[in-house]
């Protein structure tokens, strides 16, 4: 299994660079990258992110690097992995739509750690 990793960061810094690996800073949970990564794709690149810091806009996940998501687009985010039928059978993804809950709840910027 190649993990990938989601976490919540509680105050984003506009100028900070992300890049450096914390996941445990962000209490991470990690998901199966090539199981679910690849089925997600085309939804997961209409989403408005950031790679690495807020001042490089893009959409989608940053597969091997470090992306910021920003609260306005954790609904669809939310959307992509509750609609995933495999939910009902992987504790992992029940543990990422609640880590997607509570960064809506909070309206917090997620961070992603790609593989």
């Amino acid at each position: 299994m190649i993990k990938t990793e989601f976490g919540i960061i509680d105050i984003i810094e506009k100028d900070k660079d992300y890049s450096k690996y914390e996941p445990n800073r962000y209490h991470c949970i990690y998901i199966d990258d090539d199981r679910y990564i690849n089925d997600w794709w085309d939804r997961l690149t209409l989403m408005k992110t950031y790679f690495h810091n807020l001042n490089h806009p893009e959409t989608g996940l940053a597969r091997w690097g470090v992306t910021l998501i920003p609260p306005e687009s954790l609904a669809a985010f939310q959307d992509i992995v509750i609609s995933d039928q495999r939910i009902n059978e992987d504790k992992q993804l029940v543990l990422l739509a609640e880590k997607i809950r509570q960064a809506i709840r909070e309206n917090k910027y997620m961070i992603h750690y790609g593989v």
